[in-house]
């Protein structure tokens, strides 16, 4: 197998493993990954329009949330509202029960990051944050990733 090749597939092969784990911590809550990508960004920097949501999200990157917006809305975990500054746009933000869950998730993603941090102990990643970093910097993915840490 050409490095790669074989990049590719770890990093394939990470990916899935850690949204396994995220999703088993996250069913009893009944929620996704990606719902709980969509209720942590709220949490942080919402109120924020469907646009400004889909451009924070890496989960869905390059489509539109709409979909996981609707199911989280029919939930009673997020609301839409009009904006205050101008009548045409739509806001969306957590409900309390939103709010609430969205502190159980943080909980589970910082358990996860533990177990990440564990595994991570010894070995210097700089290299790869920063090749990693590079690799997807001009893709969708990677754009709403730099969004959300800058």
């Amino acid at each position: 197998m050409r490095p790669a090749e074989e990049l590719r597939y770890l990093i394939l092969a990470a990916q899935r493993e850690g949204n396994r784990l995220l999703g088993q911590a996250l069913r009893p809550l009944g929620i996704t990954p990606s719902q709980a990508e969509v209720i942590r960004i709220l949490q942080e920097r919402g109120p924020l329009t469907l646009n400004g949501l889909g451009e924070l999200l890496v989960c869905e990157s390059g489509s539109s949330p709409s979909r996981l917006v609707d199911r989280l809305v029919a939930a009673g975990l997020l609301k839409r509202e009009v904006a205050t500054h101008d009548r045409r746009h739509i806001e969306l933000s957590l409900t309390a029960e939103g709010a609430q869950l969205s502190k159980k998730i943080t909980k589970i993603e910082d358990d996860l990051y533990r177990a990440i941090d564990t595994a991570a102990e010894g070995h210097d990643l700089e290299h790869l944050f920063g090749f990693l970093r590079a690799f997807v910097a001009d893709l969708p993915a990677g754009q709403a990733l730099s969004r959300r840490t800058h």
